[in-house]
């Protein structure tokens, strides 16, 4: 894991690192999640296959979540103390940047309400559901700072990106530049 960039909002850290979600030792990761919860492939696979499957049995009684709404889970035998799983859109679906955004809010607000202090989130959407990852990057740094200017209160400390690949990592590197 490698720190790329911090910075700093109301107080409360954005932070970008390189890595693998599932190894984050943060209160809650996000996972990239479609609406009936079945985590297969991409993050939503790796979370289950290191978290185990009591995170898909617990996903499966949650059952359908709409797009741009997040459910939590336990985080089985993951690092972190939960896993929000937040459902991004498919590109073609319609009204896709308002959907993320929804997404991005929902899982903040999740982890609001359970009084986490750390959360890392990946590019929502930006893997096999196909939206653009520059645009992915804009909305998630953007939403996640706007966030924490409007919820002061919030028990979140730390709003942090984990990017896997470097094609991903180079649009979140410019988001954070902007910062």
């Amino acid at each position: 894991m490698e720190v790329i960039s911090e910075k700093r909002v109301n107080g409360k850290v954005l932070r970008l690192v390189k890595g693998d979600i599932t190894e984050r030792d943060v209160d809650a990761i996000v996972n990239a999640a479609n609406s009936h919860l079945k985590h297969g492939g991409g993050v939503a696979g790796a979370i289950v296959r290191k978290g185990g499957q009591v995170i898909q049995q617990e996903s499966d009684r949650i059952g359908y979540v709409p797009v741009g709404s997040a459910a939590i889970t336990t985080a089985g035998s993951l690092p972190c103390k939960a896993v929000i799983h937040a459902v991004g859109p498919r590109m073609g679906e319609g009204d896709e940047d308002n959907k993320l955004r929804s997404a991005v809010r929902s899982a903040l607000r999740l982890a609001t309400e359970k009084g986490f202090k750390s959360i890392s989130m990946p590019a929502i959407s930006s893997g096999i559901f196909g939206f653009p990852k520059d645009r992915c990057a804009q909305i998630l740094v953007g939403e996640s700072r706007s966030f924490l200017k409007e919820n002061p209160d919030t028990s979140l400390e730390v709003v942090e990106f984990c990017i896997f690949d470097n094609e991903t990592l180079k649009h979140f590197v410019a988001e954070f530049d902007k910062l």
